[in-house]
């Protein structure tokens, strides 16, 4: 018996020397508790359904966050690779019959493995590099030219087809196989900070420019800023603000997004705005969550909350206002067209149909709906390139169930996933524009003709 004792004494201290969760905000037993691990999430889950392994899934998932927190098994590699894998599209919680929320779950343990799980080297300074540099546009700025230049030199084709940078570092293979074209309007700022409405002023809204966005994908905010003031809007455009927080804040860089929401704040105060839009769809489900972002913060909880109140994604604001701008066909003939439900937009706003509404008031568009719409295209913020062999697997099912729709034209509301899209495009041969939806309203508010 005395034998006994002592074996169950170390066995008590040993579970007790686990390196677990620390005491910030770790992962609520309660919301845990909801999981009735029924596995419906799994055949929505994409790295379940692309890897097979029932702890690359929600329900496996919530199985190691309640073993860590109840001190039964350690966060190491063998269980942070797991939580890892996770894109973040949310397709669980809208799938879940017993409402868990596995959002709020994943968010919280994910600045706990940064925290608390030792990365290896190489990861630790890869995943340093892309938090260093994409959430921050000023320092973007200065790799415009050398990217300008290496790809006005053929540059990128001899790379890829060496497989040279493959075999190095999959992860820096993975991030210059989606690197944007990077033209003449990359380095224009030329939008002023407030942009009177065409005709009579129906409301003043500010425009969230975002990082990528603002340098790689800027006719998209010009073409939304147009949308916009031809439906009536005056638009005010801050010079101070930065990123949206999204990439730090979907991958557990929790004090660096607080910063930047902080900031994001800050620019938009006192500028008396009726809603703030946004266009590109992560961005917009980060911004609408600054409230539980800084609910600890006594300085600026309350500011968080009036902020993300205010935030609108371009197509929910202007699905819900209505258009008054009249509308033109924008090719000669019929438009077959596609929308691609970008998975923050579907599952984390649940802005679904607002899109297609606007879309179908295009004269002559025919919408096409691809199967498996709510499948993540495996871009999720900065995955594609820190998973690179799940994301291409999404990838490629991704354009082929759009491909088999049989579009002229597909359209995306989210720079991540375009430029996703358009990689996989381009690897199984198609030429096929993939465009904003703001792009297309704009056109044919303009009268602008495309060719497809």
């Amino acid at each position: 018996m005395q034998v006994s004792d002592k074996n169950l004494k170390n066995n008590t201290a040993s579970l007790k020397n686990l390196k677990g969760f620390d005491e910030k905000n770790p992962p609520e037993p309660k919301l845990i508790d909801s999981c009735v691990h029924c596995g419906f999430c799994l055949a929505t889950c994409p790295s379940y359904r692309v890897l097979g392994k029932e702890m690359d899934s929600p329900r496996g998932r919530i199985y190691l966050m309640d073993a860590i927190n109840e001190g039964e098994i350690a966060l190491n590699e063998a269980t942070a690779e797991h939580f890892d894998s996770c894109l973040g599209c949310l397709a669980c919680v809208t799938t879940c019959p017993s409402g868990v929320q596995y959002d709020k779950l994943i968010s919280a343990t994910r600045p706990q493995v940064e925290r608390n799980y030792p990365r290896s080297l190489p990861d630790k300074l890869f995943r340093q590099l892309i938090f260093s540099l994409f959430p921050y546009p000023n320092r973007l700025r200065f790799l415009l030219v050398p990217l300008l230049i290496y790809q006005k030199l053929g540059l990128p084709k001899v790379v890829q087809s060496t497989g040279l940078l493959e075999r190095i570092s999959p992860r820096l293979a993975a991030m210059e196989s989606i690197l944007p074209e990077v033209t003449l309007k990359s380095f224009q700022d030329n939008l002023p900070t407030i942009i009177k409405p065409k005709g009579e002023k129906r409301y003043r809204v500010g425009v969230i420019l975002g990082c990528v966005q603002r340098l790689f994908f800027s006719p998209v905010n010009e073409a939304t800023v147009r949308v916009l003031t031809a439906n009536g809007c005056e638009v005010v455009i801050p010079k101070s603000q930065g990123c949206c927080a999204a990439l730090p804040e979907h991958q557990g860089q929790s004090e660096q997004a607080k910063a930047l929401a902080r900031q994001m704040i800050d620019s938009f105060a006192d500028t008396n705005v009726d809603a703030i839009i946004i266009n590109a769809a992560g961005c917009g489900h980060t911004l609408k969550e600054y409230g539980h972002m800084l609910k600890d913060d006594p300085e600026y909880c309350e500011k968080a909350k009036e902020f993300a109140s205010k935030v609108k994604d371009a197509q929910e604001f202007l699905a819900t206002v209505g258009l008054t701008a009249k509308l033109s066909a924008i090719t000669e003939k019929p438009l077959n067209l596609v929308y691609q439900d970008a998975c923050h937009l579907l599952h984390g706003q649940k802005i679904s149909v607002q899109p297609r509404q606007l879309l179908r008031q295009i004269p002559g568009v025919k919408l096409r709906e691809p199967i498996d719409a709510a499948l993540c295209c495996g871009s999720a913020g900065v995955y594609n390139m820190l998973q690179p062999d799940v994301a291409d697997e999404l990838g490629k099912q991704k354009v082929q169930n759009l491909l088999n729709t049989g579009a002229d034209l597909i359209t995306s509301a989210n720079p991540g996933c375009t430029l996703q899209i358009t990689k996989h495009l381009k690897l199984q041969g198609k030429e096929i524009s993939v465009m904003h939806p703001m792009e297309l309203l704009d056109y044919s508010i303009r009268g602008v003709k495309l060719e497809v």
